[in-house]
């Protein structure tokens, strides 16, 4: 089974060829000015299990951090992905198009959420990142 997105104006798209995983929202400030919203809303991918099908060269980068950040498409501004030292991580799931056969796991960074973000649902929360319980 696969999936497809793309931006708005559907001059980029692209392609999984696996499940996605750990759907989050993050509610920090930076996502909420990328997002204009109250966050975002995204999933991790299978590494190797993305690809672009169209308008590639329509894409633009933004780093956030040193190794980490996001495209868009030039055009109408969608965020489409975050990238990992030039990989795509994660893609957003209002780019997936119909059902991205995951849901929301866990809202991060509910510290700095605005004002006037209300969370609803039962995912857990967290102040910043998750607790690593690999780091035990």
């Amino acid at each position: 089974m696969f999936w497809t997105g793309g931006c708005l104006c559907d001059r980029v798209r692209y392609r999984l060829g696996s499940a996605l995983l750990n759907g989050r929202s993050c509610h920090c400030s930076r996502c909420r000015k990328a997002f204009s919203g109250s966050g975002s809303a995204y999933a991790e991918i299978t590494p190797g299990s993305f690809s672009w099908t169209k308008g590639e060269d329509n894409l633009t980068h933004y780093e956030t951090s040193p190794g980490w950040g996001m495209c868009f498409c030039r055009s109408c501004g969608t965020t489409l992905c975050g990238m990992h030292e030039g990989k795509v991580h994660g893609v957003t799931l209002g780019s997936v198009d119909g059902d991205p056969g995951v849901q929301i796991d866990m809202h991060i960074f509910v510290d700095s959420k605005a004002q006037w973000d209300h969370i609803g649902g039962d995912a857990p929360q967290f102040p910043e990142f998750p607790p690593n319980p690999a780091a035990k």
